[in-house]
């Protein structure tokens, strides 16, 4: 329970854990028929939700030890941002440990630089003669020991943390692969459009396997905080955005949305639809989640994979405009 919500007792925003004790139990008194009682899910969903939680975290950590890296490179070896656009790559930590400077990249053989690439499966004639070019053409951005010495330790430190990181996040993607292959609604969360081995475990993780949680698909839409607020007084109406909820839950609906977009047919001709009336993307990807939930809450409770020709079936049945304005667009 917030804090803020014992505001209605102390007007001057007071706080005292004894008090605050004491009105909780007061509410549990007086209040029963307010509150909901939550069954936890069972031992393999929650599980799999604190596997996909922690798992995205090191991702984020990964993104932020990733720039830190291209940071302190831009200080003394600018080159090798280039050379390797993917950074989350065990061929990119290795080459920074076995050549960490230009100097000593420019003095290998070709034969070797080579035979480094191949042992890490970059089997790209053309790119690897491009590398190998660059490295024997690049300038060295700065000679000045006392610039060189302090990056070479902190990259030798930051690649170190980022290839444990990036077994960490292996082991975590394997866990998870196996918890989510034995639960038996997996069929459902598959047949999501833009899903993915990613998002389908945090999904179904999401929504658990308890159907009798959600009663309809606004409380999942209220719980994850995808559905804004309405404050009304007197005469005044507005809408802001829902504070109060799971952070997470919230991110692992956005970003799917973001992505069915790709996948899904009449996802993409709402956002074109929304995107010609103005509304910015992040606007439209929070209303495009709003719809999916109604949609996930539907299969969930079913037991039904999603069908996208179902779904249009149903659109076109309707008079959807939204399929007026897709065959529209695409005339």
């Amino acid at each position: 329970m917030r804090l803020s919500y014992f505001s209605f007792f102390t007007h001057s925003g007071a706080k005292d854990d004894p008090t605050d004790a004491i009105i909780q139990v007061e509410i549990l008194q007086l209040h029963m028929d307010k509150l909901t009682v939550i069954r936890p899910d069972s031992e393999d969903v929650r599980c799999l939700a604190q596997l996909v939680e922690y798992r995205r975290k090191l991702v984020q950590e990964r993104i932020d030890l990733t720039n830190k890296i291209s940071t302190t490179l831009k200080n003394y070896y600018p080159h090798v941002i280039d050379w390797f656009k993917e950074k989350d790559t065990q061929i990119f930590c290795d080459f920074l440990l076995r050549w960490p400077y230009l100097a000593l990249a420019k003095k290998a053989r070709k034969q070797t630089l080579l035979d480094f690439f191949n042992q890490h499966n970059s089997r790209y004639p053309l790119v690897n003669e491009k590398r190998i070019k660059e490295i024997k053409d690049a300038e060295i951005l700065t000679d000045d020991m006392a610039v060189i010495t302090p990056n070479l330790l902190l990259i030798e430190c930051l690649v170190l943390q980022h290839k444990q990181l990036m077994l960490a996040i292996t082991r975590f993607d394997d866990e998870i692969k196996t918890l989510y292959r034995q639960h038996e609604d997996r069929v459902i969360f598959d047949s999501l459009p833009g899903a993915g081995p990613q998002l389908a475990p945090r999904l179904l993780a999401a929504m658990g396997s308890n159907r009798d949680r959600y009663s309809c698909a606004a409380e999942i839409q209220k719980y994850a905080g995808i559905a804004p607020v309405t404050e009304r007084s007197g005469k005044k109406e507005w809408i802001h955005w829902r504070y109060s909820c799971t952070t997470f839950l919230r991110q692992t609906f956005v970003e799917w949305a973001g992505l069915s977009v790709r996948y899904s047919f009449w996802a993409k001709a709402y956002y074109r639809q929304q995107e010609a009336k103005g509304k910015p993307h992040n606007t439209i990807i929070r209303a495009l989640a709003f719809k999916w939930i109604r949609i996930l809450f539907r299969c969930w409770k079913t037991h039904t994979p999603y069908d996208e020709s179902t779904y249009l079936t149903a659109l076109k049945s309707k008079g959807s405009q939204l399929l007026k304005f897709a065959v529209g667009s695409e005339l």
